[in-house]
């Protein structure tokens, strides 16, 4: 149950957008640059490094949200996801992801804890500083956006099929229509 009246029943962020859209445009904005912009990490390990952090923070909507769309883009799909989510130093992924999800979890314990050495070993593995900028940038974002979330006690679903059913439209529309009244989504 929210914390304030939504006047609406939708789940997470996105009733939280229905709420207040003037916020949730640059809200949504951001989202879209980081995770769906121009750059040269695929869309799915963006999306990767979101539920990383989100599990970190136990947000169990954005978590699951968020690894229903980095699945929905990644090869090797949910089981990459989880896997990495468990433990990313032996997951499927590449070298330089590892890297760049080192720095994240770094970030999320807060911004003083980045390393001068998993900067350095995020370039040996071939992260240019846009993949570092962005990596920093997602992972202080989904702290925000996972307290935003949990901060108003979102509503989250408990049906695994409910996130799978959400990144569709993430990963054909993107954040955009989030903010969107119901009418004007096309």
């Amino acid at each position: 149950m929210p914390h304030i009246h939504l006047d609406n029943d939708l789940p997470g962020i996105v009733g939280l957008f229905q709420y207040r859209p003037e916020t949730a445009r640059p809200m949504s904005e951001l989202a879209e640059v980081l995770l769906r912009g121009p750059g040269t990490l695929e869309r799915g390990e963006r999306e990767l490094i979101g539920a990383y952090v989100s599990g970190l923070n136990e947000c169990t909507f954005c978590a699951s949200s968020h690894s229903a769309f980095a699945a929905a883009q990644l090869d090797g799909g949910a089981d990459v996801v989880e896997r990495t989510r468990r433990d990313p130093a032996t997951a499927p992924v590449s070298d330089k992801l590892k890297a760049l999800l080192a720095i994240a979890g770094s970030v999320w314990r807060g911004g003083s804890h980045v390393e001068p050495k998993q900067i350095d070993a995020a370039r040996e593995h071939g992260a240019t500083d846009l993949e570092i900028h962005d990596t920093v940038l997602i992972a202080a974002a989904f702290c925000m956006f996972n307290r935003y979330v949990d901060g108003l006690g979102a509503l989250t679903p408990t049906d695994p099929a409910a996130y799978a059913a959400m990144a569709e439209p993430i990963v054909n529309l993107g954040y955009m229509h989030l903010f969107a009244q119901p009418d004007q989504e096309g």
